[in-house]
């Protein structure tokens, strides 16, 4: 492939600008990003406390335990989690993702043995940090603007990264370490860029999900393609038979327990005397497991069955990046995130040090673009199907060839002025 190399300094001129905003942002997604990876380390020694019981005798009904639960907390709960060892408090459930709070009642002695809240816990500062910078919607968004430039640097970073002339190890494989402390970090730069490439932007596709403005136009999309979770997925429109008295807790805990569902199991209350009972798996590591299963909460009898069949093919393909993204299909997964979280760091850091002993001073250093470029239609063509899917970008960018024509009408107004 030979290159253009007008079309290549007009590359590196916007891939500059856009490095230059964009990395110190890009250093605390990366970090922040490391960091959540351990999540459950972190935790799981801290929360044993509240979590794990001793065992003494047998337990008490987990009909009573409801009770206790619902006598102990302010809030609605809308379900438990099934445990699965004799040590397990049991948990109950209120609120959702980031409202989330668990109660945990000891099933032997019927007491409280605490109460996680998600929004109080140190790593949901972490995960705020990591998706909106604590800024709430606000930051949200400049997330969503750094992540959809991020695309646009690696696409132009490949390109410019490609040998204008032949292949060479060094300097495109192999950083150079003997030719100056500016093309060591440039290199480092670079290379670690080519090398985790194609990670990053699957890892990119399973962040955009959680942002406002694309992350809404995929849902839409998802609605008018028919391709989401199936409507009858959260089972609003199922009604029980109203003729008898509701099953109890431990009925409906064996009935799911008789499903043999693989991951994390959870039982979803019915909302209200018609609502019905629903049980759901969260397997990770196999999310073709997933089911979402539908119970008349009086007869017991099965209403309505989900599976992975079920669910339309942007959700699939949703739900597996979001995963991929987090690090959950296992061990490899997880180590490959958290490789890549230090590859972005190290990448990052060693371009804004190539900046600083490039930099000559009193200047920022832009790249030089020759007058009479033009670029092509396609590279146009690429740039319009990037702002249409990132709009954030493409506004963003409406911005910055707003100022670069203010710049060059004032250029030329004092070159007139001047003869």
């Amino acid at each position: 492939m030979k290159k253009n190399e007008k079309l290549n300094k007009w590359l590196w001129k916007w891939h500059f600008i856009a490095g230059l905003i964009s990395l110190p942002f890009i250093i605390i997604l990366s970090i922040t990003g490391g960091i959540y990876l351990f999540k459950t380390d972190y935790e799981t020694p801290r929360q044993k406390h509240i979590k794990e019981v001793t065992v003494q005798g047998d337990p008490i009904s987990l009909e009573k335990q409801w009770q206790i639960a619902n006598h102990n907390t302010t809030k609605k709960l809308n379900s438990i989690t099934i445990p699965t060892h004799l040590n397990q408090a049991t948990e109950f459930i209120s609120g959702r993702f980031g409202g989330k709070s668990s109660l945990f009642i000891n099933p032997y002695s019927g007491t409280v043995s605490g109460q996680i809240i998600g929004k109080e816990t140190d790593m949901f500062k972490i995960r705020k940090l990591h998706g909106e910078l604590l800024m709430g919607k606000f930051g949200t968004k400049i997330v969503e603007l750094i992540a959809s430039w991020m695309v646009v640097l690696i696409l132009s970073g490949l390109y410019i990264w490609w040998p204008s002339r032949k292949w060479d190890l060094k300097g495109f494989f192999i950083p150079r370490i003997h030719q100056g402390k500016r093309t060591l970090f440039r290199d480092i730069h670079a290379i670690a860029g080519f090398w985790i490439s194609g990670l990053l932007i699957l890892i990119l596709a399973g962040g955009f999900p959680w942002t406002d403005v694309f992350g809404d136009n995929f849902k839409k999309v998802q609605q008018i393609t028919n391709t989401g979770y199936p409507t009858s997925w959260e089972g609003r429109q199922l009604q029980s038979s109203q003729n008898k008295e509701r099953l109890t807790l431990d009925d409906m805990v064996t009935k799911a327990n008789a499903l043999h569902l693989p991951g994390v199991v959870t039982l979803h209350f019915p909302k209200g005397p018609k609502g019905v009972f629903s049980v759901s798996n969260q397997n990770p590591s196999d999310i073709k497991s997933q089911k979402k299963i539908h119970f008349d909460q009086y007869s017991g009898k099965q209403i309505l069955s989900n599976d992975w069949q079920d669910v339309g093919v942007l959700m699939r393909g949703r739900i597996w990046v979001m995963a991929f993204h987090q690090g959950e299909f296992g061990f490899w997964n997880w180590v490959l995130m958290l490789c890549t979280a230090v590859a972005l760091t190290l990448m990052s850091i060693s371009a804004l040090i190539s900046y600083v002993l490039r930099k000559r001073k009193g200047t920022w250093g832009v790249p030089k673009v020759p007058e009479a470029f033009k670029i092509g239609y396609g590279v146009m063509i690429i740039v319009v199907i990037l702002a249409l899917v990132f709009p954030l970008f493409g506004i963003s960018l409406l911005i910055l060839l707003a100022i670069e024509y203010i710049k060059k009408l004032n250029k030329q107004r004092k070159t007139s002025l001047s003869i």
